[in-house]
């Protein structure tokens, strides 16, 4: 016959544990915008320019921008790739390139104490958004 008595006590008597950690999201990007221009010579494209901080850890989501995005690193150092390419680390000064047709797969502040920020100019398709998650 069960004793409920000490099925019950057996059970309080098991360590809960969990194993699995729980991590906090790495913080966000903050992209402001500089200017947008609608370009008189190419009909329904314009250029965008914004400047992306990163605070420390900071870590972009894969996405793509439809656009031709030019990076120019003007703090911290960052690491940059492209669907098929290779990463590569930036420091002030550095540029990055990356076509309509890229998938933008890592996009991060390198380091976990300093931040970075950069400046980013797009030439685009006017009134549609520059950033699409992609999966």
């Amino acid at each position: 016959m069960l004793n409920l008595k000490h099925v019950a006590l057996t059970l309080v008597m098991i360590p809960l544990t969990y194993t699995g950690s729980a991590q906090a999201a790495p913080p966000a990007a903050v992209v402001n915008k500089v200017m947008t221009q609608p370009l008189a010579d190419y009909p329904g494209k314009e250029m965008l320019m914004i400047t992306v901080d990163y605070p420390p850890g900071a870590v972009d989501p894969v996405h793509r921008h439809n656009a031709h995005s030019f990076v120019y690193v003007q703090e911290g150092t960052i690491v940059m790739q492209i669907k098929g390419g290779k990463a590569v680390t930036l420091g002030p000064g550095q540029s990055f390139y990356e076509g309509p047709n890229d998938i933008h797969t890592v996009g991060r502040n390198a380091s976990q104490t300093e931040p970075a920020k950069f400046v980013v100019l797009l030439l685009k398709d006017q009134n549609v958004p520059f950033f699409i998650p992609a999966h």
